[in-house]
Order: C-alpha cells, then sequence, then structure tokens
C-alpha cells in the first residue's frame, strides 16, 4: 500500500465517525477548497519573491564568490520547483472546486425540478381525464352552435334573386331610359336619301353645314350624360 493510499485510509477511518451521516456538505467542501486556493496563492507570492532575492544573491556574488552564487542558484531551483509543484496542485483544486460547485448546481436544479413536478402531479391529480375530454366536446359543439347563430344572423333575409337577371333586367332599363331621352329631343337626325351634288358648296353652305354638325355633336353630348 502506497503512503497516499495508507494517508487517506488514515483520514477516512479518523473522520467517519465525524461524517459518518453523509459527510460534509457541498458547500462546507467548496469553501475548504477556496481557502486552500488562497493559502497556495500567498504562497506562491513568498516563493516568487525569494527567487528574486537568490537571483539577486547570485548576481550580487558572481564570480567573486562563486560558492555563496552557486547556493544561491541551488535554492532558486528548488524554489522554482516547488513553485510549479504549486501551479499544478492550483489548477488540480480549481478543476475540483469547479466540479463540486457545477454538482451542486445540477442537484439544486433537479431538486427544484422534482419540486415542481410534484406540483404538477398533485394538480392534475385533481383533474379527470374523461370530464376533461367531455368539457372539450360540450366547449366544441357550442361554438359550432355559436357559428351557426352568426351565420344566421349576418346572412341574407327573406329571399334571395339570381344577380345575373338583375343585371340583364338593369340593362334592359338603363337602354329604355336612353329611347326615352332620344324621343323628348326630337330623335336622331334624318339622314338624306338622296344623293349630294358633287358641285363646290358656297361659303353660305358650309358655314350652315358647321353649324348644323354643331348641333348634332352637342345633341349626341347631351343624350351620352
Amino acid at each position: 500500500m502506497s503512503k497516499i493510499a495508507k494517508l487517506f485510509k488514515g483520514s477516512s477511518s479518523s473522520s467517519s465517525s465525524k461524517h459518518h451521516r453523509g459527510g460534509p456538505s457541498p458547500q462546507e467542501a467548496i469553501h475548504k477548497l477556496r481557502e486552500t486556493e488562497e493559502m497556495l496563492t500567498k504562497k506562491q507570492d513568498y516563493l516568487e519573491k525569494r527567487i528574486e532575492q537568490e537571483i539577486m544573491i547570485a548576481k550580487k556574488n558572481g564570480t567573486k564568490n562563486k560558492r555563496a552564487a552557486l547556493q544561491a542558484l541551488k535554492r532558486k531551483k528548488r524554489l522554482a520547483q516547488q513553485l510549479t509543484q504549486i501551479d499544478g496542485t492550483l489548477s488540480t483544486i480549481e478543476f475540483q472546486r469547479e466540479a463540486l460547485e457545477n454538482s451542486h448546481t445540477n442537484t439544486e436544479v433537479l431538486k427544484n425540478m422534482g419540486y415542481a413536478a410534484k406540483a404538477m402531479k398533485k394538480v392534475h391529480d385533481n383533474m379527470d381525464v374523461d370530464k376533461i375530454d367531455d368539457l372539450m366536446q360540450d366547449i366544441t359543439e357550442q361554438q359550432d352552435v355559436a357559428r351557426e347563430i352568426s351565420d344566421a344572423i349576418s346572412g341574407p333575409f327573406g329571399e334571395t334573386y339570381d344577380e345575373d337577371e338583375l343585371l340583364a333586367e338593369l340593362e334592359e332599363l338603363e337602354q329604355e331610359e336612353l329611347e326615352d331621352s332620344m324621343k323628348s329631343m326630337g330623335g336622331l337626325p334624318s339622314v338624306p336619301s338622296t344623293k349630294v351634288p358633287s358641285a363646290m358648296p358656297s361659303h353660305r353652305a358650309t358655314t350652315k353645314k358647321r353649324v348644323e354638325e354643331d348641333d348634332d355633336m352637342r345633341m349626341l353630348e347631351s343624350w351620352a350624360t
């Protein structure tokens, strides 16, 4: 058995009576890990300052006192090795703390989800599925009745008529109105049946014809309107 295994075995046996009923809570473990991180961070600062001091001693002695300079460099290397070990330990502790925090968060989430599930179950226990189906069916039927009533109220009242027949009757009435208007205004001007002589008309005749044409145009315009 390795020393590490013996160490954990001894620590577990000594603390089994203290935490026999479930061990420390996640909050307590996270708090302890944070304290360890703070302690190791302070030690990092101390080692970094010691390393700077040993480097200054080595520079100060140099070749003048080679033995003192070499001893300072050796101490610097040991301190740097300790600093590297602390860096690795901090990374491990940080990973463990984050995993524990996530685990605690997930536990709380699951606990709350379970609490909500129990609440939903309690609500659903008071519901009868058959009664819900009957209720939804009644609602659908009443909606259909309301729709039929609305259609009946908003629909045409009395007889219905063919729109095409009404349009044909309207065209006949418009034609009769046009014919009555033409009769009241003297009818259309008659077209002479005899041929007009090909001789050139006089200036007076041309003027008379233009006046007649203007009168005809005004008569047609009045019919159109």
